[in-house]
């Protein structure tokens, strides 16, 4: 199911088709399905749906309301001094689950994407880490449901049907580059390395000096897997040449918070025994 609402830029268009993909996913399942546990960190597809929501909240308090975004904030701030963790935080927060949780996301990502689709993309808003244009906060907020969205189409035996929307989410892992050697506190050990990737259409979409030293060759749906950390570079078909393509490839992370690894080898793939 998507929208033929009209966007003035194409990211929230993109972030409104993404939500329903993965929205006409889940809202056949019943609570008991909900519940099912991903590949993850052990959260079940009620976690996923209930992370998307949260923050999804968060990007449209902090597009017209800076102060209640810190209220917000100081929240996640609280539970966390008092040792909770980021699910004890959206579980608490938001008190509910299952089919009406599926629901109440599903009203809120098309209230969000209007409300996003008249602000001006260029306008500053603030985040959890350093502030952000309204473009960025919704291609954040896209990348998210891309990523989660994995997840659960894995743990339900789908294999997703991707469009070229994801190059919004290539674009991220291209510039963030540099972030994945700032946050582990590394130095950039040189230019990135050139990118030559198929998008889901066929295009060819290239970033990047070219060089025949240096680069990652393969499908742009497995960069996106990989800098979102939803694949091991060693699950993907992705041919990688040179000592930084390589080391960036082990490790890269497009999405904002401390340094995370990558998942282990052979832990994130399709469940093709699942049954939805």
């Amino acid at each position: 199911m998507t929208t033929k609402t009209q966007h003035p830029f194409p990211q929230v268009r993109d972030f409104l088709d993404e939500s329903f993909a993965l929205y006409d996913l889940v809202k056949d399942l019943d609570e008991k399905q909900l519940e099912q546990v991903t590949a993850f960190k052990n959260w079940t597809i009620n976690d996923v749906i209930a992370h998307l929501q949260i923050w999804n909240m968060a990007a449209g308090i902090s597009l017209n309301d800076p102060e209640g975004f810190q209220e917000y904030m100081q929240i996640v701030d609280e539970i966390f001094a008092a040792n909770g963790t980021l699910k004890d935080f959206e579980r608490i927060y938001l008190n509910t689950k299952g089919i009406a949780l599926v629901e109440l996301w599903k009203q809120d990502f098309i209230q969000i994407a209007k409300r996003f689709a008249r602000a001006d993309p260029g306008a500053r808003v603030k985040w959890a880490g350093p502030d952000m244009s309204v473009r960025s906060s919704i291609t954040a907020r896209l990348m998210e449901t891309w990523a989660h969205g994995q997840e659960i189409y894995d743990v339900l035996g789908v294999e997703r049907e991707n469009t070229d929307r994801i190059k919004n989410i290539v674009v991220l892992g291209v510039i963030t580059y540099p972030y994945t050697y700032r946050i582990r506190r590394e130095e950039l050990p040189g230019p990135m390395p050139y990118l030559s990737l198929v998008a889901p259409s066929g295009k060819t979409w290239t970033f990047g000096e070219e060089s025949e030293q240096e680069f990652v060759r393969g499908l742009a749906v497995e960069f996106a897997q990989v800098v979102t950390q939803t694949r091991n570079i060693k699950d993907t078909n992705l041919y990688v040449k040179g000592v930084i393509a390589k080391d960036w490839m082990s490790k890269a992370q497009c999405f904002a918070g401390a340094a995370e690894d990558p998942p282990k080898p052979g832990t994130r793939f399709i469940n093709t025994e699942a049954k939805a």
